[in-house]
């Protein structure tokens, strides 16, 4: 058996997902284990900037006046799990899956490091600013990580730039 690969999304992975992850795996059987975050914790000027540049100016005011709802965050995570864990089943030796209170990268980072895991992954929509600046996800554990996080994006081929 292979070491595992763990993935952090916060999106609910599907087909096109499944496809990237098993060209990650070529027909090895590593174990999979998904991470979703409770509360991806964004930043309010982040994300309004991010949705200016998008040119999604309705949005970006109604965020503005958005309050956070811990246990919507929570049913939300779960259901995300969920849907990833379907789109994921069959995969590998296996695939399971948590959902990561706190913040997120240093949950990947905690769960990479008791696994002893060989790939790390973070799946995520293009976060225009984050990449930008590589304050993403996977810029960040890698950094703690010292080790290569592969960046895709959701529902896509793409590779983020990490």
């Amino acid at each position: 058996m292979s070491d595992p690969i763990v993935i952090l999304t916060e999106e609910p992975l599907g087909a096109d997902d499944r496809v990237n992850i098993e060209t990650l795996l070529a027909g090895g059987d590593a174990p999979l284990v998904v991470l979703v975050p409770a509360s991806t914790e964004r930043h309010l000027l982040v994300d309004f900037l991010e949705n200016l540049s998008l040119l999604e100016i309705s949005k970006a005011f109604r965020e503005l006046t958005a309050h956070s709802d811990p246990a919507g965050e929570r049913a939300e995570a779960a259901e995300t799990l969920a849907a990833s864990l379907a789109a994921l089943a069959g995969l590998g030796s296996g695939v399971t899956g948590e959902i990561v209170e706190g913040k997120a990268v240093d949950g990947m980072v905690a769960r990479v490091r008791e696994l002893g895991a060989g790939q790390a992954v973070v799946i995520t929509r293009p976060h225009a600013v984050a990449d930008t600046f590589h304050t993403d996800w996977a810029t960040k554990a890698q950094d703690k990580l010292g080790l290569p996080v592969l960046h895709l994006y959701a529902g896509s081929g793409f590779i983020g730039d990490s």
